[in-house]
């Protein structure tokens, strides 16, 4: 694994899945490690006319990165009431995860933030801005692949950025994958399930 190879995580490492695909990861990562596993939720903030186009996103404890020329474009009322649809929604997810799993104190331990990957990098800017109140003592991002150029902004703000793969005609995360489907909230929560023998 690239990340045992890249990064020496010291003791005691704290994975933390951004929901969902990064959840899926994250559990192999943590398996791999012997690690504790864990969420940092955030939700992508999608333009009001292309869903799939990241406007920004919210994160855990009032977190939000915003893409400003993007904001322009969308304008504000509009982007308000994604945010707070968005914050509503995000807010549902992660109390029933925190149902089945507790959240870990993260204050002083290294922490690996776990995506299925990075394309415009709103929502990993989101889950590291969320993750300054918890105190941690590195961030290390890894993700299995991404644009080189979102990568090289995440270097400037991530005290550890792993990626193997970074394809210089990155088009989207999916395309990487021979397999990509969408992962649902039941099979997040059945990973945590199984890591607690529930």
């Amino acid at each position: 694994m690239e990340l045992a190879d890249k990064v020496d995580i010291g003791p005691s490492p704290v994975v933390l899945g951004i929901p969902r695909g990064g959840v899926v990861v994250a559990d192999i990562v943590a398996r791999e490690f012997d690690a504790e596993l864990d969420v940092i939720a955030v939700e992508k903030l999608g333009s009001p006319w292309n869903p799939e186009l990241a406007v920004g996103a919210v994160g855990e404890g009032e977190a939000m990165w915003i893409d400003a020329k993007l904001a322009k474009r969308v304008g504000v009322s509009k982007l308000a009431c994604t945010i707070e649809a968005e914050r509503a929604e995000l807010a549902e997810k992660l109390a029933d995860i925190r149902r089945i799993q507790p959240r870990i104190d993260l204050d002083g331990r290294t922490t690996i933030i776990v995506d299925d990957g990075v394309a415009t990098g709103s929502t990993v800017r989101a889950a590291l801005l969320a993750l300054e109140r918890a105190k941690p003592a590195r961030r290390i991002l890894a993700v299995p692949v991404g644009a080189p150029q979102t990568l090289a902004q995440l270097e400037e703000v991530a005290d550890v950025v792993v990626c193997p793969l970074r394809p210089p005609c990155f088009q989207a995360v999916g395309s990487w994958y021979e397999v990509f489907g969408q992962v649902s909230q039941a099979e997040v929560r059945e990973i945590f399930q199984r890591r607690r023998g529930i």
